[in-house]
């Protein structure tokens, strides 16, 4: 798994993202960036079919992706393994993205667009990361917003934070 950490588990967990497309576009990203593994729900999210196998470009043959009963419930066990889970939110309290610490063992959560992290999964997240917006439009599609994040936490474990 080249371009993997040693010790510095990066997952990323889907809560509820039912387009297909951005599914695929997260593994992508998600592989691309060196990600241990994807945790998708078995309900109510897309699943890894033809579209989002095709929208991953590949991605799902060497990225190892999860399919749980209940992300909650995920993130738990991960935290249990030492592993921090950080929401993505547009909500002004979050801590801005460059200025996380996204080093360590880590789980960046992305929500579905629209509603979000659900509320039973942001209770699991230990904090909240934002993107800063700067034009008129008040948040970035799943699969970006994901790809700025998983690469920022790139940036930081390659020493550049």
């Amino acid at each position: 798994m080249a371009g993997r950490v040693a010790g510095k588990g990066l997952f990323i967990v889907l809560d509820h993202i039912t387009d297909p497309h951005n599914a695929g576009a997260i593994i992508r990203s998600a592989e691309c960036a060196g990600a241990t593994a994807v945790v998708l729900p078995e309900r109510r999210a897309a699943g890894v079919n033809a579209t989002v196998r095709k929208a991953a470009a590949g991605a799902t043959a060497h990225l190892p992706v999860a399919r749980v009963a209940n992300v909650a419930g995920a993130l738990r066990t991960l935290k249990k393994a030492g592993v921090w889970a950080a929401g993505a939110a547009a909500d002004p309290s979050a801590i801005d993205y460059t200025k996380a610490d996204l080093r360590g063992d880590l789980a960046i959560v992305i929500g579905a667009e629209g509603d979000g992290i659900s509320p039973v999964v942001r209770k699991e997240c230990d904090f909240l990361v934002r993107i800063p917006m700067f034009g008129t439009l008040g948040s970035l599609n799943a699969s970006v917003a994901a790809g700025i994040l998983l690469f920022e936490a790139r940036r930081q474990r390659d020493g550049g934070g």
